[in-house]
């Protein structure tokens, strides 16, 4: 319980963190708007021509007597929308962390730099384009496991009582983890650890990822409000990488001294392919 807390408190922290640097806050905005703005479109497009796209995949229910055509269909164009809906969810953040990734490792590094003792931020040594290659490639992976678990978890949907209980809250537990997992790449990628580094780490102190990332894909269902938070959750995820290395804050007050030295499962190995 006590990581849950501290989860949720790194999350707060975030968001007070780019309260407090209004110029970092602004320009973190941008690259949320511009996905925004795209997905937007792409849901909008889906609710239009959704119902014409589950016509066209199922020719063989042309000559069915209605209503049965009707319902056939329209509970095919609700799941189509509703898979969407959860892919924009479940991508949201990975395509936001690409479009922004020089907004966002610059504002990371601040937050490394404000708290670490000498004033400096770790470093990946590593030109953009390789940083950017190694994101996407990352983020591609990431997308796969997550539609991988969408797909799973959409099909226990249909089992009796436990699809309408205990689903949506597995779904809310595996996208709070996946969340997490995308914007602590970015201060984790800085340091060199590889995807396969951070899942381990990530998954050494669930109770920690979960009270960050569930509340935080919660907030992210209702709309505009992912734009919003996404500077500050970038910055509280930076605040969790540092729990979760053990990295020690010189400023209590930023960190609010909450944060639990840990020493990680996993020592971080530089990801050059």
């Amino acid at each position: 319980m006590r990581d849950l807390g501290a989860g949720f408190g790194h999350l707060l922290r975030g968001q007070r963190w780019v309260a407090r640097h209004g110029r970092s806050y602004g320009f973190g905005l941008l690259p949320g708007l511009i996905t925004l703005v795209l997905y937007t479109a792409a849901l909008v497009a889906l609710a239009l021509w959704g119902e014409d796209a589950a016509a066209w995949a199922t020719p063989f229910a042309d000559d069915w007597s209605s209503p049965w055509q009707g319902l056939f269909r329209g509970f095919l164009t609700a799941v189509l929308f509703a898979l969407g809906l959860l892919l924009a969810v479940l991508t949201f953040t990975a395509v936001t962390l690409l479009v922004g990734q020089p907004f966002y490792e610059s504002l990371s590094e601040q937050v490394d730099a404000d708290l670490s003792p000498d004033g400096t931020a770790p470093q990946s040594g590593l030109p953009l384009w390789r940083e950017l290659w190694i994101s996407a490639r990352d983020s591609l992976r990431i997308l796969v496991r997550a539609a991988l678990w969408g797909v799973l978890l959409f099909a226990a949907g249909f089992l009796p009582v436990v699809g309408q209980t205990a689903v949506p809250v597995v779904g809310f537990f595996v996208t709070g983890f996946f969340l997490t997992e995308e914007l602590a790449a970015v201060a984790l990628q800085r340091r060199g650890v590889d995807l396969r580094a951070r899942l381990a780490l990530l998954r050494s102190r669930k109770t920690l990822v979960w009270g960050f990332g569930v509340p935080l894909g919660l907030a992210f269902l209702v709309p505009f409000v992912a734009v919003f938070l996404m500077p500050g959750a970038v910055a509280g995820a930076t605040l969790l990488t540092r729990d979760l290395l053990g990295e020690e804050d010189a400023d209590e007050d930023a960190g609010d001294g909450e944060s639990t030295p840990h020493v990680p499962v996993v020592p971080p190995a530089r990801d050059d392919g």
